[in-house]
């Protein structure tokens, strides 16, 4: 689920367009989720092959990505998680178990026939599974859409890059990408422009939104260090929170006192023991060094067979998104070209 930085967080309503000829490393699994969150029947049922298989999120990814690509002629490389870390499995399992409770939901309202609460609990049941990954990265690699294995952490992962220079921004739901030291954050890197708001049954607009990690220290007034101090407080992924603790006291407390070791007692007695160990995780977290972000080839034939012949897709929609990917060749093509002569592409 991430830290929630909201309340505290300074950023930039921006446009698709803006991100024109930027390279981008998306959050992978962030991004099917939303997919196999969604792409549901009315009564909340993914989309399957027919052999049974899900393909929601290989649906999500095909049009989302290619549009993205086309459209608004962005250059994405996608990010896979690896193993989680040891402190995560409280949230793992923290995940799971909401998973089984709106789960039975589901199947009580579709015997209800209350199929629009039905709909509205089955986007919770998402797990994204081994056999799943693999089919996604398949899709990327007969796309010739670049992707990385994270041995840990794909935000982590992704900030590296960025940080790096290999890639302009790193994009993800989750503001963590921040603690793992991104220099930008793109979040909502969507078409659509809405989220459904499962809890409310409605949906809500939604811009995409850049955060330059020194604009938000600068002007929050805190180094990075401290902002992760801040998420300590408040709780992690790897940590539990104080409760009643906000990130508007987290932040007043670390300004105040500077780090977790000078708070007060009756306060630092209640942060976790290892603490220290949550810090190292998104200071030097475990990160590959060996990766490329260059495109391949477009594997049309592939393609076809793997979407249309094992996965159920009709030809037609499969069609549209290869001329996707051709035009997105072109631009980048005329990008590089304009680059070489000097031109202002």
């Amino acid at each position: 689920m991430g830290v929630n930085l909201t309340p505290i967080i300074i950023k930039h309503i921006i446009r698709l367009e803006d991100l024109a000829g930027r390279k981008i490393a998306v959050d992978a699994n962030n991004f099917l989720y939303q997919f196999l969150a969604l792409v549901r029947t009315p009564r909340g049922f993914p989309l399957e092959a027919p052999n049974g298989s899900i393909t929601s999120h290989l649906a999500g990814l095909l049009y989302r990505t290619t549009r993205l690509l086309s459209e608004y002629n962005m250059r994405l490389v996608f990010v896979f998680d690896g193993k989680p870390p040891e402190y995560k499995h409280r949230e793992i399992e923290k995940r799971r178990q909401l998973r089984e409770k709106v789960t039975r939901e589901w199947q009580e309202a579709l015997k209800a026939a209350d199929y629009a609460k039905a709909f509205s609990k089955a986007v919770m049941t998402s797990r994204l599974t081994q056999p799943m990954i693999q089919d996604a990265k398949k899709l990327l690699e007969l796309l010739g859409i670049p992707y990385v294995q994270a041995p840990s952490e794909a935000e982590a992962q992704a900030a590296y890059m960025a940080m790096k220079g290999d890639v302009w921004a790193s994009s993800s739901k989750d503001y963590d990408s921040l603690l793992f030291g991104t220099p930008r954050l793109i979040r909502y890197l969507t078409i659509s422009g809405r989220e459904f708001l499962p809890s409310k049954m409605t949906s809500r607009p939604l811009k995409p939104e850049l955060i330059t990690l020194e604009e938000f220290l600068s002007r929050i007034g805190i180094t990075r260090e401290q902002l992760i101090d801040v998420a300590i407080l408040m709780g992690t992924d790897f940590n539990e929170g104080i409760k009643g603790i906000g990130p508007k006291t987290a932040l007043r407390l670390i300004r105040r006192h500077g780090a977790i070791e000078s708070l007060q007692y009756e306060i630092r007695g209640k942060v976790v023991t290892y603490y220290e160990e949550v810090r190292r995780l998104f200071l030097t977290p475990k990160v590959a060094k060996d990766y490329t972000t260059n495109y391949g080839r477009l594997r049309e034939d592939e393609l076809y067979t793997f979407l249309c012949d094992q996965k159920g897709f009709t030809r037609d929609r499969v069609e549209k998104a290869v001329q996707r990917i051709r035009v997105s060749r072109e631009k980048t093509e005329q990008s590089s070209l304009g680059e070489w002569l000097g031109e202002p592409y």
